[in-house]
């Protein structure tokens, strides 16, 4: 049975489970590099390097960036501003890593939770809840909410996605850590329905970003059957590899949030270990970290 599947860089006609176009590597490359993803903005400041969204640049007392590794007190395999407190590193480099983040943002603190590729969430509700700048973290979840201005919501990274969202009618933030099994497991709508829940948000107000991640010409999967689910397959761009930015764009759309309000920011972490710390590219590697948060007033 033939059938055609489109994403953002072209189109594919499938014949049973083999598409009949099939390009290489560098050319998956040079077409990531011409899709038409939302424009993100490289800063360096403070001697650290950092990339935000123009699309919430509208919404006032928002802060927000996508750490890289470059600058940072860590050395070694680690080198650079790793964020994670997990991975080998010295403790106090890592929190003086952390400071750096925390205070170029203009945060009195940071948040960030031991992820574990599941759906849990953890709501900041008074207070500023657990202050994880200086110290590891101690509970568990992949998603971090919050309407309390001064705290920064960290998700580390090494190739799994952070998806911020901003509801700037109710003043109100969620921070998820999605990998692939967070898009089998549906982190995404999850994190939605907790904002719902918690602060009344109407997803058609929500803004999101999806930052820099694992890229379609690196997310190979030779297990795919036995891993994603078939619903999953769909996205499928060439032998064994996946756009995962296009499936949590429609995750995100199908949980109700408008399409022209979605940013991805379609940078590769595996192809851009210059930039970013990969685990599927190093293995031995830090984390960069995503933080958003509320400027208090």
């Amino acid at each position: 049975m033939e059938r055609k599947y489109k994403n953002a860089a072209k189109e594919f006609i499938w014949q049973g489970d083999k598409p009949q176009s099939i390009d290489n590597r560098a050319a998956m490359r040079e077409d990531i590099n011409k899709m038409d993803y939302s424009s993100s903005i490289r800063q360096e400041k403070e001697n650290l390097t950092l990339y935000q969204f123009p699309l919430f640049q509208s919404v006032p007392g928002l802060v927000h960036g996508v750490f890289t590794r470059l600058g940072g007190e860590s050395g070694g395999a680690l080198q650079g501003l790793n964020l994670s407190f997990s991975v080998g590193d010295q403790a106090g480099r890592v929190a003086g890593n952390r400071k750096r983040v925390r205070d170029l943002l203009n945060l009195p603190s940071l948040t960030s939770l031991r992820q574990v590729h599941g759906t849990e969430a953890v709501i900041i509700s008074n207070g500023r809840g657990p202050d994880t700048t200086e110290t590891p973290e101690t509970e568990t979840g992949d998603i971090l909410l919050t309407d309390r201005p001064g705290i920064g919501l960290m998700i580390k990274q090494a190739d799994c996605q952070a998806v911020m969202l901003v509801d700037p009618r109710h003043k109100a933030l969620a921070n998820i850590h999605c990998g692939w099994r967070g898009n089998v497991r549906g982190v995404i709508s999850e994190g939605i329905k907790h904002l719902r829940a918690a602060y009344g948000t109407d997803p058609a107000d929500l803004l999101a970003a999806v930052g820099p991640s694992l890229g379609p010409c690196c997310a190979e999967f030779i297990h795919y059957r036995e891993e994603l689910p078939e619903e999953a397959w769909q996205y499928q761009v060439r032998p064994f590899y996946f756009d995962f930015w296009q499936w949590s764009r429609e995750q995100l759309v199908a949980a109700g949030v408008r399409n022209e309000n979605i940013a991805v920011a379609g940078i590769c972490t595996s192809c851009r270990t210059d930039e970013f710390y990969s685990y599927r590219k190093e293995k031995m590697t830090g984390r960069f970290g995503s933080v958003i948060g509320l400027l208090e007033i």
